[in-house]
């Protein structure tokens, strides 16, 4: 099943993608993808309800806004230098013996076709392209094996980020991962059963019709199965909660001479069976 959500921001609906591309409205459902949904077996109580109302349900005609394929979770959790050559042209000397974590503020969600907006005063907004895992049940302290039964579904995520804010202001890497629209997600939540093997897709992203990074989630230091487990000793993964899982070699920091967003540039990017994402550069500007 593909799920997404589609309307104003914040005001988003939520729908769902059939195998011969129709979207529907389901609306009449009654309830929006977020935690609740997932902790309640959402998406078998949504199949099974769609087998007996999927007639009735209005289609969503051609020129929608796609969301966030899900609603603000209670946190992003990300993995940062989880393949080795990005881990290379980052800096680093030697590859990361356990996962590097950070968070990202669940503000900085928007949908897949939005404007990213460079921060006031950046000079170093880089791009990610990653593969999201989004958790489907509460779990603590779980076994490598039995990791994937907790995951409702996986999505494209573009991990922006503000390198100066990132690795030259102190602190935490979260400054710089943070800013409003440095979440992109989507357009869809791709189920299990879809996907297939999450550590078996090719990911990409093109700058200004350039492609930039091409690579495989098979390339990843630390897999699924192991980064679901191992967060879970740190802490309780909610329904919902996302987990970006790292971006290949390609950003703009590794680039001799870096290179970084500036107004007017377009980044499209996406991974197999999950689609694809597009977003133009804009300067902030007060509202």
């Amino acid at each position: 099943m593909k799920l997404f959500r589609f309307g104003a921001f914040e005001q988003e609906k939520p729908g769902v993608e059939l195998p011969d591309g129709t979207k529907l409205d389901v609306s009449a459902f009654g309830e929006d993808f977020n935690e609740k949904f997932f902790a309640t077996d959402g998406i078998v109580r949504l199949s099974e309800w769609l087998e007996t109302n999927q007639a009735s349900c209005p289609k969503v005609e051609a020129g929608f806004r796609y969301g966030s394929c899900i609603a603000r979770p209670s946190k992003i959790v990300c993995i940062g230098m989880n393949y080795a050559k990005h881990a290379y042209e980052s800096g680093a000397t030697e590859l990361p013996k356990e996962p590097i974590i950070f968070f990202k503020s669940t503000s900085a969600l928007c949908g897949p076709y939005d404007q990213v907006i460079i921060p006031r005063g950046s000079e170093k907004t880089d791009w990610e392209v990653e593969l999201a895992v989004i958790i489907g049940k509460k779990v603590s302290y779980v076994e490598e094996a039995d990791a994937l039964d907790y995951v409702a579904g996986y999505a494209v995520h573009n991990d922006y980020s503000e390198r100066a804010f990132q690795m030259e202001r102190g602190g935490q890497w979260v400054k710089g991962k943070s800013n409003d629209t440095f979440a992109p997600l989507g357009p869809y939540l791709v189920t299990p059963d879809e996907a297939g093997n999450a550590n078996d897709l090719s990911l990409w992203l093109i700058l200004n019709g350039k492609k930039i990074q091409d690579s495989s989630t098979s390339d990843m230091i630390f897999h699924v199965p192991f980064l679901i487990s191992y967060l879970s000793q740190f802490m309780t993964l909610l329904p919902g909660d996302v987990i970006t899982t790292g971006t290949p070699a390609g950003v703009g920091l590794g680039m001799k001479p870096p290179v970084y967003l500036k107004p007017g540039d377009v980044v499209e990017l996406g991974i197999e069976k999950l689609g694809g994402q597009k977003q133009e550069a804009v300067a902030w500007k007060a509202l």
